[in-house]
């Protein structure tokens, strides 16, 4: 059997043609505008989720300090805070808040440390214990990685409308061939059904 080479006519949906349905031009539309979204959308998203994270994680590096505290306990015979590769331990720490108050709350030290041992933990404005900011070297990565992802999400979202779109002008154009065929059979005398 010989086979047959098929043609791609190239932006036809947009070209005068009998045999184009509103359905045709409909999915050209929401192609280009999918194609459009897609590029300015994702730039847009991506830049501003970039802007936003930097700006939380420069904000973090402002509100968080660095405060001498003492450890209340031994480290010594206590489990590992949890990771493979750190031998680091949980103890309980004192520190002096920004208002004068005395807090207490847990850090993680090496395992040789002893009660009354001054460590640094970071904490924010309001004396809370939280933990170290990253540097801005970290928090440029950080967001940049942020804006990727969102752009490719955005584009995603884009995407998965275009294709729901098309499946839906799709089904309606088979809806209309069916219903054209079914005309065209009983004009010859066919029976349909």
């Amino acid at each position: 059997m010989a086979r047959t080479q098929r043609s791609k006519v190239r932006l036809w949906r947009w070209r005068r043609n009998p045999l184009r349905r509103l359905s045709d031009v409909l999915e050209a539309w929401v192609l280009l505008t999918a194609y459009v979204l897609a590029l300015v959308g994702a730039f847009l998203a991506g830049m501003a989720t970039q802007g936003a994270v930097e700006r939380h994680l420069d904000q973090q590096r402002v509100e968080r300090q660095a405060v001498a505290a003492a450890l209340v306990e031994d480290a010594k015979d206590k489990p590992p805070a949890g990771a493979a590769d750190d031998d680091r331990v949980w103890v309980t720490a004192r520190w002096t808040a920004p208002d004068g108050s005395t807090r207490t709350g847990q850090t993680k030290v090496g395992p040789d440390a002893r009660a009354g041992t001054r460590v640094t933990v970071w904490t924010d404005q309001h004396g809370v214990l939280t933990s170290k900011p990253v540097s801005h070297e970290e928090a440029r990565l950080q967001s940049a990685l942020a804006g990727a992802l969102t752009a490719m999400i955005t584009v995603g979202v884009v995407a998965g409308g275009a294709c729901a779109a098309r499946a839906w002008l799709d089904r309606r154009r088979m809806e209309q061939w069916a219903a054209d065929w079914a005309r065209t059979d009983t004009r010859w005398g066919g029976k349909t059904g």
